[in-house]
């Protein structure tokens, strides 16, 4: 995927990055070892610096012409981490729009003043591989396999750390994806156990401690409320577990619990026709779950990890769970159904209760889980909840970090309160739609025990409306980078 060179002498399309405050002798370099002058170019002011400016030369070399192309990155002084993946995910988008196939990226013309050369290489590898992922097509005759995408990069740096930062950001990149595929697939592609064989592939790879609960397991353990939602469904329910022990001991345990609802019909409270398309991404959790595990297992942080994802589809029949409905969840609570579209709190419960019991001392979940949090916050920022603030702080920190933007929304007595309201069970699914997204968390949060914990609701932010600088329209794998962050750091 990645070659790292210290002889720049190539025969390839050489990449060439241009801040406007930030001239250096690389061009120089390049143009000598290489057999051709870039200085009249540059100095004539005909190759813009401006962000997003691509500059195209056909240039002759010994007899034979070589492209190089400029990429405009506007001043480095002024340049965010964000806007810079942005602009190096229009290059490689650029790059692959005109068909070139392994490059030479000149990484010293691409590093802004006064930034870490690793780093910057770290998301120089990332953003290659989510600006041009393509997902998959069932169309007919549509290319199966993808060629690896390849880069050259040439560095003044040691090539072992720069290949080590590339492979790093490869890494994070490689997260997303998987929550990228996995969000794309059809839910009669991805039913249950699917995913459960796509999680046990992954904990082979990585030789990750692997378990599935099926139906019997889930009985014997009393998780009433995961059943519950599986009533309606000819799929049966899978809870997925996945060990990552990066430390000696099974001890200082963080727990990854995503929502893994596969199709969701809303049940007896059924959805609208417009409502229902996109509801094979109801899993989203459970894709950002496992893409952080895609990444966590190849950076091998010193670190414990459990990953929980309870999966089930929300299906209609005569058989399936009813609004009145009284369930028993795993912790033992007891639940009023209130509302059958209300169903990923319910999967939620199960999942956080078996995390805790599998000796999590923190826990984080996240889930497509409300339509409220997309009426609060859009598609721009994912929702959070937590019961304690240094461990949010952290989570939201890491978010920052990756470009992933995590919004705090209240968690009080006030809103406890409303879960609470029930004559007939210790709980209610779906008190109320005012503070919607709130109520959604909180009913989680009512089976969170004595350990830290994190709510993330992603339903704004797991899809993309359209096309932009980081990835196709569609899925974004979000949460996966941060949850892998969180863990590494």
């Amino acid at each position: 995927m990645f070659t790292v060179r210290k002889d720049w002498k190539v025969d390839q399309t050489i990449i060439l990055g241009l801040f406007s405050d930030n001239f250096t002798e690389v061009f120089e370099e390049i143009s000598d070892l290489n057999g051709f002058n870039l200085k009249p170019y540059i100095e004539s002011g005909s190759i813009s610096t401006g962000p997003r400016q691509v500059e195209r030369l056909l240039l002759s070399s010994d007899g034979e012409f070589r492209r190089v192309y400029f990429f405009g990155l506007g001043s480095s002084e002024d340049l965010t981490r964000d806007e810079y993946k942005r602009i190096m995910g229009y290059a490689f988008q650029t790059l692959q729009k005109d068909g070139v196939q392994n490059p030479a990226l000149v990484l010293d013309s691409f590093i802004p003043k006064g930034w870490d050369v690793q780093e910057t290489a770290s998301l120089i590898g990332e953003v290659m591989l989510t600006s041009t992922y393509v997902l998959p097509s069932f169309k007919t005759g549509a290319q199966k396999e993808k060629e690896e995408q390849r880069l050259t990069v040439l560095t003044s740096e040691e090539p072992e750390t720069i290949q080590t930062a590339l492979e790093k950001g490869s890494a994070y990149a490689d997260g997303v994806n998987t929550g990228r595929y996995l969000v794309h697939l059809p839910a009669n592609v991805l039913t249950p156990s699917e995913l459960a064989e796509f999680a046990r592939t992954m904990a082979e790879d990585y030789d990750f401690t692997y378990k599935v609960l099926e139906k019997q397991d889930m009985e014997e353990l009393g998780m009433g409320a995961l059943l519950a939602v599986n009533q309606g469904s000819v799929e049966p329910p899978k809870m997925i577990v996945m060990k990552y022990q990066g430390l000696e001991d099974w001890s200082d345990v963080t727990a990854l619990v995503g929502k893994g609802i596969t199709y969701d019909t809303g049940g007896y409270s059924i959805k609208t026709k417009t409502g229902m398309p996109g509801m094979k991404g109801d899993m989203g959790g459970a894709a950002a779950v496992l893409g952080a595990m895609e990444t966590i297992g190849q950076l091998k942080p010193k670190k414990n990890v459990i990953a929980v994802i309870p999966s089930s589809d929300n299906m209609i029949s005569g058989e399936a769970f009813k609004p009145d409905d009284v369930i028993t969840s795993m912790s033992g609570k007891t639940i009023e159904v209130l509302n059958t579209d209300a169903e990923g709190r319910l999967a939620l419960a199960d999942g956080v209760t078996y995390a805790q019991k599998e000796g999590a001392d923190r826990v984080i979940d996240v889930a497509t889980l409300t339509g409220g949090v997309v009426t609060a916050l859009g598609s721009w920022m994912t929702g959070a909840m937590t019961n304690d603030q240094a461990f949010y702080h952290a989570v939201e920190q890491s978010g920052q970090t990756v470009g992933e933007p995590i919004w705090l929304l209240p968690y009080n007595e006030d809103y406890k309160a409303q879960v609470r309201k029930s004559d007939i069970a210790d709980l209610n699914n779906s008190p109320t739609r005012k503070a919607h997204a709130i109520m959604g968390g909180a009913f989680v949060g009512a089976f969170v025990e004595n350990v830290p914990w994190v709510h993330l609701d992603i339903a704004g932010t797991s899809t993309s409306e359209g096309a932009y600088e980081l990835g196709p329209k569609g899925p974004t794998g979000v949460m996966a980078k941060t949850l892998a962050h969180y863990v590494i750091q």
